[in-house]
């Protein structure tokens, strides 16, 4: 049997994708998953889809947080899920998206394959809690 302490954190990727620079939301969201227990992996800034997308397969993340307020999410978010499937990573990766995404596109995203979507004022335990009950398991 193992114990919570044996088991293997949880690997995340905080992504800020296309010409974006609003950033502190995602240092926000990357604290409070290190503070949570899980491992995580800033992006950092302006990276182009196919860079989010190499990146999350070559570091094996559980999850992937796209950070987005350009307004490009129905753009941007899309080819991220496309980079995921093209790598044969999207069915064993839960990706979220945060930032301000009109409630208009949340189910496009989620049609694409984006688990959830967390905009401005979700509680960063709602967001951990979330993580902890639907990232694949290992």
């Amino acid at each position: 049997m193992s114990t919570d302490s044996e088991q293997q954190s949880i690997r995340c990727m905080v992504a800020k994708v296309g010409l974006d620079g609003h950033d502190r939301g995602a240092h926000v969201i990357a604290r409070a998953f290190r503070d949570a227990g899980f491992e995580v992996i800033y992006s950092g800034l302006h990276k182009a889809p196919e860079d989010i997308v190499q990146a999350a397969v070559q570091e094996d993340v559980d999850v992937l947080g796209i950070s987005i307020l350009s307004g490009a999410h129905d753009t941007l978010v899309p080819k991220i899920m496309d980079g995921l499937e093209e790598y044969g990573a999207k069915e064993d990766t839960l990706v979220l998206a945060g930032g301000v995404i009109p409630d208009e596109d949340r189910a496009t995203l989620k049609d694409e394959g984006v688990a959830a979507v967390f905009g401005p004022g979700t509680s960063i335990e709602e967001t951990i809690e979330f993580v902890r009950e639907n990232a694949p398991k290992r």
